[in-house]
């Protein structure tokens, strides 16, 4: 079978985490030399290890994406390495707050999500356009949750953070479409591998007790398919939207959220 990202050079920020360590790990299968970004490095180390024993490419950087200084620095060092870089995916954490009213939050709680998630896809992306734009094309690629079309109570600042990096994306498509870059966002949300308790509570302090299994249940009952996305279903996704399969797509937002998000 034709391994469709054969010889493609990706950086994936936030590459520790549930959803990143998913995309790393299918982007090599798929042929990637996968260069994993983020702060902590026990978290990348073990991703790198579990793609190396499978026969993958992958590197380790700490970068903090979140520093413009840290950001060019990581990137000229991956084109150093690499000879040039062919997909950017973004998934940094941005320290939404949600399970608390509009009305109660603190600015500080509402803006920091916002504020986070536009600054770190502008450093991403920004630095990956300009290089990507030398070389004839590329693709730019993040993750919402599709919080920015809805209207259920309690997201706190998950709508407005959703639809600040999306609204983003989509002005950086335009702007750099005619030098060959792609810019593709994706929504997809509760994906059961990857939440514990942990990060749950820490985005929704409001809740003290996460039962996966209940979860799991509610949210498939607000879907169009009955069900939630899993994993490997994101993640062959984004896989698709980052090769040449998909040389027709840009400036949108791709929807595996199995119909919990419409449109």
């Amino acid at each position: 079978m034709t391994q469709i990202l054969r010889d493609k050079n990706v950086i994936i920020y936030g590459a520790g985490g549930g959803i990143g360590g998913g995309a790393a790990r299918t982007f090599a299968r798929e042929g990637a030399r996968v260069f994993l970004a983020g702060r902590t490095r026990a978290s990348l180390d073990a991703v790198a290890a579990d793609i190396t024993e499978a026969g993958g490419l992958a590197e380790v950087d700490q970068v903090d994406a979140l520093d413009e200084h840290s950001v060019e620095e990581h990137f000229r060092s991956v084109v150093s390495r690499a000879g040039g870089v062919d997909v950017s995916l973004n998934l940094i954490t941005r320290g939404d707050v949600q399970g608390v009213p509009l009305v109660d939050m603190s600015a500080k709680d509402l803006t920091t999500a916002v504020v986070n998630g536009l600054l770190t896809n502008f450093l991403t992306a920004r630095v990956a356009a300009r290089h990507m734009a030398t070389r004839g094309g590329g693709v730019v690629m993040t993750i919402t949750s599709g919080s920015s079309r809805g209207t259920a109570p309690m997201m706190g600042s998950t709508g407005p953070a959703d639809a600040a990096v999306e609204t983003f994306l989509r002005y950086l498509a335009a702007e750099t479409g005619p030098s060959g870059v792609r810019v593709v966002g994706l929504h997809t949300a509760g994906v059961i591998e990857t939440l514990t308790r942990e990060k749950v509570v820490e985005v929704n302090g409001g809740l003290t007790d996460f039962d996966p299994e209940a979860f799991e249940r509610a949210m498939a009952g607000m879907t169009m398919l009955g069900r939630m996305p899993r994993l490997a279903q994101v993640t062959e996704t984004l896989a698709f939207l980052a090769s040449d399969r998909a040389a027709g797509i840009t400036g949108t937002t791709v929807n595996v959220s199995c119909g919990l998000v419409a449109g």
